[in-house]
C-alpha cells in the first residue's frame, strides 16, 4: 500500500507558489498538470486532488510560524485566466469512496484553517480570481476574508456540481453560500444551478464576491487592500520577531509502530485498534517566552500538537480498517500543567499564541475523526490540562483506581487548567466541559473548582470527568470487553452514532459543515445518479448524458 504522507516542504512544491515581501505574502495557485498523487488523471486547469491540498495546508501552517511578519496573504494563480477548477473529476471518479471522504474533510479543515488565520491570528486572507473559479475553485475563494473578481466579461464564480456531477459542493461551499456571504437563498438556489456562474456586477450585487475590477486594475487595487487589511493586524512589525522554522517531524514507520518523539502508535490490525501514547515534557516549561521561541519547533507543545495532527492525518487516510483509537498517556502531569500555565501566561506573545490556535485545530480534527475514541487513563499516565481535553473529546474515558500489584508508577490521577475552559473550544463554539455538561451546569461550576486540585479516578468519576472507573480485579477484563464489543460494532452505524452524539449544542458553520453538508455528500458519493456506471460522475465527459433513477429517497 502507498503511504499517503502529510509532511511536505515548499521546496518540494508542485503545484504552488509561496513569496514573501514584507508584511504582505503571494500564495499562487500553478498545479502541475502530472503531478496526481495516484492514478493516470492529469490537474488540468488548476484542478485539484489531496496532494495539492497537502501543499496548500503546509503554506499556510509556514505562513503562521515562519512569518510573523506577515499580516496579509494575497491568494491567486499564476495561470491565465484560470483560478481554479475546483477538484479533479478524474480522481473523483477513479478513487475510492472513503478517500473521497478523507479528501473532502482535510480539504474543508484546510478552508477552515485559512478563515482561522483571519479570526485567530490577524492574517487576512484576500482572494484574486482572474478567471474561471468552479466547484472547488470558487469554494477556496470562499475561504478568503474578501474576494476581489476581474471583470472582463468571461472570469466567473460557479457552484457546478449540481447540474454537471449530481453531487453537492462537498466542502463548504453551500453552507459559506449562505451563512459566511448571507447570499439570499433563493438566489443561491439559482446560482448553484447554473452550470456557466456568475460574473462581475451581478456577482457582487449577489454578494458572491466583494468587488469586480478591470484586469488593468487589478494589481494596483490588490496593494491598495493588503495595505488596509495589513494595518488592522496585530501581528509584529517586520524585523520584531523572527519565525519559527517547522523542521520535518522525526517520524519512523516500522511494521505496525509509527514513533514521533512524543507520540507512538501501535497498530493491533487482528482486534481493529491502534493505541496512540502520547509522552508529558521531559523537561519543565521555559522561565521566559524568549526561550520558547528559542526552542522554537522542539517547543513541547508545538512538537507534539504536530505529531498529533500527523498521527491523526496517517490513521484517517492509511489505517481504513482500524475503527478503534485508544488513547493513552505516560509521564508527569505536573510537567503538563507547567506548561499549561506557561501558555496562559504568554498568550498574547504571537508565538505562544500559535502554539494555543495549533492544538485548538489539532483537537477539532480528533473530535472530527470517523473512529471511535476511546481514552485510557492508567497509573503513570499525564492527562492533565492540555492533554485532559483528549479525555473530553473521546467518546468514553476510563481511569484505573489505584494501583496494580508489582507496578510502581504513581497512581493515575488527572488535573484540570484554565485552559479546560474556553482555551480549546469545539467546532460548536464550546468548551468539551461545557459539551459534556450542557444539561448539567452545576457540574462544570463545580469541575471549575476542581482547578489546581490532584484528581484520582474515585472523585474523577463523581465529578463526571471519566465515564467509569475500574480497579485491579475488573480493569483487564472491562477494557477488553469494550474494545473487543466496539470493534464488533458496524462502521458505518458507529460512525453516524458517534458524529451526531459529539457535538451538542449551538450549531455555527462549521458544524454544519461537517455535520449536515459533508453527511449528505457521504451518502450521495455512494447513490448510482452520482457514482453508478450511468451516473454522472462517471460519464463527465464522455458527451453522454447521465440516466438519473428519480425515486426520492
Amino acid at each position: 500500500m502507498t503511504i499517503i504522507d502529510f509532511q511536505t516542504h515548499p521546496d518540494r512544491y508542485r503545484h504552488w507558489r509561496l513569496e514573501v515581501d514584507g508584511d504582505v505574502a503571494t500564495l499562487a495557485m500553478d498545479v502541475d498538470e502530472n503531478g496526481g498523487l495516484f492514478g493516470d488523471y492529469e490537474l488540468k486547469l488548476n484542478s485539484y486532488d489531496l496532494g495539492v491540498d497537502i501543499e496548500l495546508y503546509d503554506a499556510v501552517m509556514r505562513l503562521r510560524f515562519e512569518h510573523p511578519q506577515v499580516k496579509t496573504v494575497v491568494l491567486c494563480s499564476d495561470k491565465e485566466r484560470v483560478f481554479c477548477a475546483g477538484a479533479n473529476i478524474r480522481m473523483l471518479s477513479q478513487a475510492s469512496h472513503a478517500h473521497k471522504v478523507n479528501f473532502c474533510k482535510f480539504t474543508n479543515e484546510t478552508r477552515n484553517a485559512i478563515e482561522a488565520s483571519s479570526s485567530e491570528a490577524g492574517q487576512t486572507y484576500i482572494c484574486a480570481i482572474n478567471g474561471t473559479a468552479a466547484g472547488g475553485g470558487y469554494e477556496l475563494a470562499l475561504a478568503a476574508d474578501y474576494i476581489v473578481l476581474v471583470d472582463d466579461g468571461s472570469a466567473s464564480v460557479s457552484l457546478p456540481e449540481v447540474p454537471l456531477l449530481a453531487v453537492l459542493p462537498g466542502t463548504g461551499g453551500l453552507t459559506r453560500v449562505t451563512d459566511k456571504r448571507k447570499v439570499r437563498r433563493d438566489l443561491a438556489d439559482v446560482f448553484c444551478t447554473l452550470e456557466e456562474g456568475v460574473r462581475g456586477a451581478r456577482a457582487v450585487k449577489w454578494r458572491l464576491i466583494d468587488e469586480a475590477v478591470s484586469n488593468t486594475r487589478l494589481e494596483a487595487r490588490l496593494k491598495e487592500l493588503a495595505a488596509k487589511f495589513a494595518g488592522r493586524s496585530d501581528r509584529p512589525r517586520a524585523g520584531k520577531a523572527g519565525g519559527v522554522e517547522l523542521r520535518a517531524l522525526n517520524r519512523e514507520l516500522s511494521g505496525d509502530v509509527v514513533r514521533y518523539d512524543d507520540l507512538v502508535i501501535e497498530v493491533d490490525r487482528k482486534g481493529g485498534h491502534a493505541t496512540v501514547t502520547l509522552a508529558a515534557a521531559d523537561a519543565p516549561a521555559p522561565a521566559k517566552v524568549a526561550d520558547a521561541h528559542k526552542q522554537g519547533a522542539d517547543f513541547w507543545p508545538l512538537r507534539l500538537a504536530r505529531a498529533l495532527e500527523d498521527a491523526i492525518l496517517h490513521l484517517r487516510a492509511n489505517e481504513e480498517d482500524i475503527g478503534v483509537l485508544i488513547f493513552k498517556s505516560e509521564g508527569d502531569p505536573g510537567r503538563v500543567l507547567d506548561y499549561d500555565r506557561f501558555l496562559n501566561a504568554h498568550r498574547d506573545d504571537w508565538f505562544v499564541r500559535e502554539v494555543i490556535n495549533l492544538w485548538r485545530r489539532t483537537l477539532k480534527r480528533l473530535d472530527m475523526t470517523s473512529r471511535t475514541l476511546l481514552a485510557l487513563a492508567e497509573p503513570g499516565s499525564c492527562f492533565a490540562g492540555l492533554l485532559a481535553e483528549i479525555l473530553f473529546a473521546s467518546d468514553r474515558a476510563m481511569m484505573f483506581a489505584g494501583r496494580r500489584d508489582g507496578d510502581n508508577r504513581p497512581e493515575a490521577a488527572m488535573g484540570l487548567s484554565e485552559a479546560n475552559f474556553g482555551l480549546y473550544n469545539m467546532s460548536n463554539g464550546l468548551s468539551r466541559l461545557e459539551t459534556r455538561f450542557l444539561g448539567e451546569p452545576e457540574s462544570l461550576k463545580s469541575a471549575k473548582a476542581l482547578i489546581g486540585e490532584t484528581i484520582d479516578a474515585e472523585a474523577a468519576e463523581a465529578a463526571g470527568l471519566v465515564t467509569f472507573s475500574y480497579d485491579d480485579i475488573d480493569w483487564d477484563d472491562e477494557i477488553r470487553i469494550m474494545i473487543e464489543e466496539r470493534a464488533s460494532f458496524s462502521p458505518d452505524c458507529l460512525t453516524g452514532l458517534e458524529a451526531n452524539l459529539r457535538f451538542a449544542g449551538p450549531e455555527t458553520m462549521e458544524t454544519k459543515i461537517f455535520g449536515r453538508l459533508t453527511a449528505w455528500q457521504n451518502w450521495i458519493f455512494q447513490r448510482p445518479n452520482a457514482v453508478g456506471p450511468q451516473g454522472a460522475l462517471r460519464q463527465y465527459g464522455s458527451g453522454a448524458r447521465p440516466q438519473y433513477d428519480r425515486g426520492r429517497v
